[in-house]
């Protein structure tokens, strides 16, 4: 009876962990840009004293603030379009916020995951390598 929505539940399940695999992508791509932009900066705040979890805290903060606005511009979508996909059957069953609050944490988690692969790498390097090249 629900052969179909096994075979779209497995089609969803790819096409999600390649969108994943792909946003990472983009990610870490624009955070090592973002790193190579200010790797200056970054620099003169390790010389200054700064620690990796501070310049690392300091990359990671910007895109935190990214993926909440997209976070909460998804919510409203994703509401309406379980909601809709919900409506066709006929047992009724309600959207728990369980899943969104699951949702954010695990965008969050992947995010910082991502940035923070490259931003410690750049953190570690010694920034006399970085200032002196002018």
């Amino acid at each position: 009876m629900y052969i179909a929505e096994t075979k779209m539940s497995t089609a969803f399940s790819i096409f999600a962990g390649l969108a994943i695999f792909i946003a990472c992508l983009g990610l870490f791509a624009l955070a090592s840009f973002m790193t190579e932009q200010r790797k200056k900066e970054i620099g003169i705040r390790k010389v200054l004293g700064a620690s990796v979890r501070g310049v690392v805290g300091m990359l990671s903060k910007e895109f935190s603030r990214l993926v909440l606005l997209s976070f909460l511009l998804a919510i409203p979508i994703g509401w309406w379009g379980i909601s809709q996909w919900l409506n066709s059957y006929n047992y009724k069953v309600d959207i728990g916020w369980e899943m969104f609050i699951i949702a954010g944490l695990s965008a969050f988690g992947i995010a910082w995951i991502t940035v923070a692969s490259h931003s410690v790498k750049v953190a570690i390097s010694n920034p006399v390598n970085s200032l002196k090249s002018e």
